[in-house]
């Protein structure tokens, strides 16, 4: 087992990696920025070296400062968290080159399945249900239109590339294709240096089903049952729940087979989250792996009692899965909302700034992960994300009406935040009977 880790994170996800690793009786390596200098939680790491500049690209995106650190602090391993380098292939090999374990999967997985187009094919290949697409990427105009016709109106434009919703557009006819080709490849370019797209039939109203997977490095992988994240806004998530409401079991059991087949076909080991697309008829298709922890992650660890954290650990440092599929059950129900410093009713913008009051809701059931505390500045430079609520009770029901009383007894002030959308969308009776799909924020209130 590792003696010393570095966190190359900031925010919410460096004190849950530093505070796994003080239960494990590991000793952790924080970096910071100079945004974040004053964060409180950096104490809590028994040491804690500034990186560059506020600029994420300067700092947290520095492979060669992050490097640098690791050396001077005499680490291990490195965990990349969520988000910044946690799904860069390259920054992986570096790693390894450097003789520091990478917590996270090995980087020829992540450079496969990084890209969707090897990720469709890997799917297809484990015999995973995929969406009817294009054969690749698109080379020109002429085969767009040709894909279009054989797969039927209306179509997904997607950037092989990167996430969040970027290099991504929806045509419904010859004149659209045309253009959203060229304004993907082009936002793509720009977003991740990677111009390829692909085409695959838009599925109308879908929910987003996740399923969590854990593998070694000794062939072992199993699923921790799977996470709904339909709840989303330009495709970022704003709710999450597991179990996913109304899917039928034999649907849930296969949709989780399907994930650990497909990450055992691709030579995946850690944690990793396997992501699908489900339509009005409980059909279910493969769009893409997300080969790190999630932000989400928390929801699986309320319903199954497992550490994720604690799991990647041991597998990078080589141990087995001491879980058996037979033994993970989901009990219960648990549903994480996130908690951003943006203002819903001015288009989301970005509302960083200092917290001038803080007072968290609590009682049974109710999880609070945040790294802000009242005082705290949310400066303008990161993700506007500062905190994930999560509830978890006996039933559906139960949970929601947890989390409305958490939501109610959640006071801040000096920033604006999600919490008056989220108050909104757990007393609409459409959540409530989860008649919800991935489009159902920008139908009810965006519109």
């Amino acid at each position: 087992m590792f003696q010393r880790i570095l966190v190359a994170n900031r925010g919410e996800i460096a004190l849950r990696i530093i505070r796994a690793c003080r239960e494990m009786g590991i000793e952790t390596v924080a970096v910071y920025s100079e945004g974040d200098r004053d964060a409180h939680y950096l104490s809590l790491a028994n040491e804690a070296y500034c990186i560059g500049p506020a600029s994420a690209s300067d700092s947290y995106l520095n492979i060669k400062q992050i490097i640098s650190a690791a050396e001077v602090g005499n680490v291990q391993a490195i965990h990349p968290g969520y988000g910044f380098l946690s799904e860069n292939a390259h920054f992986a090999e570096v790693c390894r080159d450097c003789k520091i374990a990478f917590i996270g999967p090995p980087h020829e997985a992540m450079a496969k399945l990084g890209d969707k187009v090897t990720a469709r094919e890997i799917a297809e290949s484990a015999n995973v249900h995929t969406v009817p697409g294009s054969d690749g990427l698109l080379t020109t105009e002429q085969e767009a239109l040709e894909t279009a016709e054989r797969i039927g109106y209306p179509v997904l434009i997607k950037a092989t590339a990167g996430g969040g919703g970027k290099g991504m557009r929806v045509a419904r006819n010859d004149i659209s294709l045309k253009a959203g080709v060229k304004q993907a490849a082009q936002e793509a370019e720009k977003a991740f240096k990677n111009a390829g797209v692909y085409l695959e039939k838009y599925i109308e109203r879908p929910r987003h089903v996740e399923v969590q997977i854990l593998a070694d490095q000794h062939g072992n992988a199993v699923h921790l049952w799977e996470r709904d994240c339909s709840l989303q806004r330009k495709h970022q998530k704003l709710v999450e729940e597991s179990p996913a409401p109304n899917l039928p079991l034999a649907v849930r059991q296969d949709i989780c087979k399907s994930a650990v087949r497909l990450v055992q076909t691709a030579g995946y080991y850690n944690a990793g989250t396997v992501e699908f697309l489900v339509d009005q008829d409980n059909q279910y298709y493969f769009i893409e792996v997300n080969a790190r922890i999630q932000v989400e992650h928390p929801v699986t660890e309320q319903v199954t009692g497992i550490d994720l954290i604690k799991q990647q650990i041991r597998v990078a440092a080589g141990e087995e899965l001491s879980l058996r599929q037979r033994d993970i059950e989901c009990n219960g129900s648990a549903i994480e909302v996130r908690i951003n410093a943006e203002d819903p009713d001015n288009d989301f913008r970005g509302s960083p700034g200092r917290i001038t009051k803080l007072r968290l809701p609590g009682g049974p059931g109710v999880r609070f992960d945040s790294h802000v505390h009242e005082g705290y500045f949310v400066p303008p430079y990161y993700d506007s994300m500062i905190g994930k609520l999560i509830v978890h009770r006996e039933s559906r029901a139960e949970s929601i009406a947890c989390m409305r009383r958490a939501l109610d007894e959640f006071e801040i002030e000096g920033i604006k935040t999600t919490i008056p959308l989220l108050r909104k969308i757990f007393n609409h009776s459409a959540f409530s009977d989860f008649q919800v799909d991935t489009t159902f924020i920008e139908r009810t209130w965006m519109s």
